[in-house]
């Protein structure tokens, strides 16, 4: 799960199995782009979502826009007050700034490619998949890429979906 890349300007081809991957027991990611190799300006992960799974409680980026690209089953997202529903093919933005959440709202696994810009949240994926258990550990992880999360969320947004959530 270490960051081995080194920024290169010679046109590269990242294979499916390249790149480093886990998962948090229902939501995956696989690591394509990393910041070091498009100089902090985006980065790039794959989230495979389980079936009717929440991918995390609502939250808070202050640093970071997320542009997710459907590649198979349906997205759902809470962008702020609106509840979109996404197939293959569509493009779902996630401002920086704005409430939201995300979560497989399909009976069959959904596959989604993530860009976040700038770069540099998709370490924090590294660093939660290193404190899976450990609250203490993860609210630090979350103050330190600024992000705010409503853990008090997660009930009331399964029940209203129908989802079951991921562990951390």
């Amino acid at each position: 799960m270490s960051n081995p890349r080194i920024p290169t300007d010679e046109p590269k081809a990242i294979l499916p199995d390249e790149g480093g991957a886990v998962d948090l027991g229902g939501l995956g990611i696989h690591w394509k782009i990393d910041g070091n190799d498009t100089d902090e300006r985006f980065a790039v992960v794959h989230h495979p979502i389980a079936p009717r799974t929440l991918a995390a409680p609502l939250h808070y980026h202050h640093n970071e826009d997320e542009y997710s690209y459907v590649l198979e089953g349906t997205l759902g997202a809470l962008l702020g007050d609106d509840v979109v529903e996404a197939g293959p093919g569509t493009w779902v933005f996630k401002p920086r700034g704005q409430w939201h959440t995300f979560w497989n709202a399909g009976d069959t696994p959904c596959h989604i490619i993530e860009v976040i810009s700038p770069a540099g949240f998709e370490n924090y994926f590294r660093e939660l998949a290193q404190a899976v258990g450990d609250m203490e550990r993860f609210a630090q992880i979350n103050e330190k890429y600024a992000l705010d999360m409503d853990f008090e969320s997660v009930p009331a947004l399964c029940e209203r979906f129908g989802l079951t959530v991921t562990e951390l």
